[in-house]
């Protein structure tokens, strides 16, 4: 019994001293999240369980058009920033852990299928540049210049399976694929003459196909990874502006494209409409009428629902898109400026960015009536752990 109480004793003084420490409360990070604060160089951590905001990460560098990606262990975000920077925060600390300045402008990164590698994808000077996840040591840097000498900004940089990685080079018109798997020397393999200024690429959820967008024509570049040697096709080819162009006011991320069911939903560019097409064929199947531009077109985790913002001057907007119909069900105005949309893992809420409302907002995808609205300076991008887990995020 006397044994007993000492352990007892013993366990409670420990607790005490942890607390006294400062260490943090045990906890996963499978429900946090992380909101980019653009103007203030900062990033929030939140809970999508609790709806709350639990830590604020400042000293991030010009987040002007950042993006990030969670550590294989979802306690790591590396946030890219548009100066260069690449910042490794600890999200259950709630702290800068290391930054690095890597080029002059930046537009986004991707991280290895085994989680040791960090890529990034630099417009100036243009490049991928490989770093080491635990240090940010630097790995290699492949220069984005093409045959005749000639320097390309890179764009739509997307991990594939096997430590590789692809992106486009907007300047040369090409897509290239970067194995990875000896990180110092990696190996690129080459695709050329794949359209005029591919502006932004992404990768399947499953990893095989990569599609970059081009800006110069209409139409996409799809690249079949488990057939690289029938090299690069086009697709779709009526997507873009066609004869009938209409002004752009926000060029729409390819990573804003969804994949429900058997159909792929894109925003289509200057038109007010969804593009709906087919993900076996890769032809177009329907065309979706809607409020204004769209930007990002994201399905729910179910598939059933799609929902969609826009570009200026309807960026106040969200709708929602029946699968099974192809029909618009729900126009909500949950505030201005509304840049991003993440749903939580299984779909029970989506959480926007309302930039020039300085807020979050939680809807509930069921009842499409607003949780809760959290205070935010600027926000644009949101990201939750469950990317940890997943390809192409």
């Amino acid at each position: 019994m006397k044994a007993m109480t000492r352990l007892a004793a013993m366990a409670a003084g420990t607790a005490l001293l942890l607390a006294g420490c400062g260490t943090p409360a045990l906890r996963g990070s499978g429900d946090l999240g992380v909101v980019i604060e653009r103007a203030a160089g900062s990033v929030q951590v939140v809970s999508n369980s609790s709806n709350t905001m639990l830590s604020r990460v400042a000293g991030l560098g010009d987040l002007s058009h950042a993006s990030l990606v969670y550590s294989r262990d979802a306690r790591y975000v590396y946030v890219f920033g548009r100066d260069g920077g690449i910042s490794k925060v600890d999200i259950l600390a709630g702290k800068l852990v290391a930054r690095v300045l890597q080029a002059g402008n930046s537009i986004g990164g991707a991280i290895s299928s085994d989680g040791r590698i960090v890529a990034a994808q630099n417009y100036s000077p243009g490049g991928v540049k490989l770093f080491d996840a635990d240090t940010l040591a630097l790995l290699a840097d492949i220069p984005a210049v093409d045959d005749n000498g000639q320097p390309s900004k890179v764009v739509g940089l997307a991990d594939l399976p096997g430590n590789r990685f692809a992106f486009s080079l907007f300047e040369a018109g090409e897509i290239w694929v970067l194995d990875a798997a000896t990180p110092r020397a990696p190996q690129v393999t080459k695709y050329r003459n794949v359209g005029r200024n591919p502006y932004d690429g992404l990768a399947s959820s499953d990893g095989r196909y990569y599609i970059a967008g081009l800006y110069g024509e209409d139409g996409l570049a799809l690249l079949d990874t488990w057939q690289p040697q029938a090299g690069v096709r086009r697709i779709l080819g009526g997507y873009g502006q066609g004869q009938d162009k209409q002004p752009v006011y926000k060029m729409p991320h390819l990573r804003g494209w969804s994949l429900a069911g058997d159909y792929a939903f894109l925003p289509a560019i200057g038109h007010h409409e969804v593009l709906v097409a087919d993900n076996r064929s890769w032809r177009e199947a329907a065309r979706v009428p809607v409020y204004g531009q769209p930007v990002f077109v994201m399905a729910e985790p179910s598939g059933r629902r799609v929902w969609v913002n826009f570009a200026f001057p309807h960026n106040d907007t969200v709708q929602v898109i029946d699968v099974p119909t192809m029909q618009v069900i729900k126009t909500l105005k949950p505030g201005r400026a509304i840049l991003h949309m993440e749903f939580t893992a299984r779909g029970d809420a989506v959480w926007l960015s309302s930039r020039d409302d300085d807020k979050l907002v939680v809807i509930d995808t069921a009842t499409f009536q607003t949780r809760r609205e959290l205070p935010a300076a600027n926000p644009s991008g949101i990201f939750f752990s469950w990317r940890a887990g997943r390809m192409g995020m």
